[in-house]
């Protein structure tokens, strides 16, 4: 296993230390100790690929530990965030939008699975990274700023960013998934054919 392989599985591993900061209440500013092992856990996704791609260590592993990884942290962390109330300004909206993200995911996540079927490897391209990296600073701008929400003078203007950076994700989201369908509609057409 090469070094971009281990770094994603790392990242899987931070999943359940993640978890565990963000329900142990009992520890001082867990979220904020919670959002930090999020943003770490965040920043191998660059590392992993950088190093694949600078080195050429990509392998079909990789790509598929790579792609696991990202979608079981963000959607944990997700789901996490709505269970909580007083993160998101709107829980509704918050909770609409979460299952907008995580729909979107598992169908382009289905989708990629009918275009390997096909052997057709469908790429991230940067959409999916602009995604990424907002669905990223939301997550760890709600996650710190919760602990501080009620602390310090600019704390609602923190709220406030977190919660409009939440709504550029869930539009960010959306868009990709639509460009991604729009780009590689030939997958879905060559299915229909077949039938």
């Amino acid at each position: 296993m090469n070094l971009p392989n281990k770094i994603s599985l790392t990242r899987i591993f931070l999943i359940p230390v993640f978890i565990a900061f963000f329900y142990l209440t009992c520890i001082p500013y867990n979220y904020v100790w919670a959002g930090l092992i999020f943003v770490i856990a965040a920043c191998t996704d660059f590392i992993d690929g950088y190093i694949a791609r600078k080195y050429n260590l990509v392998t079909d592993l990789g790509k598929f530990l790579d792609a696991i990884a990202d979608k079981v942290l963000v959607m944990t962390a997700l789901t996490l965030i709505i269970s909580v109330n007083g993160i998101l300004i709107n829980n509704i909206v918050g909770g609409i939008g979460v299952a907008l993200i995580l729909a979107r995911e598992f169908i382009v996540s289905f989708f990629r699975m009918i275009a390997a079927s096909k052997s057709t490897v469908i790429a991230a391209d940067k959409w999916g990274k602009i995604k990424t990296t907002v669905q990223d600073v939301c997550i760890a701008i709600l996650l710190i700023g919760y602990n501080f929400f009620n602390l310090c003078g600019f704390s609602k203007a923190l709220r406030i960013t977190g919660f409009v950076l939440f709504c550029v994700a869930v539009v960010v989201t959306i868009l990709s998934g639509i460009e991604m369908f729009i780009k590689n509609k030939c997958v879905l057409k060559e299915k229909e054919n077949n039938e």
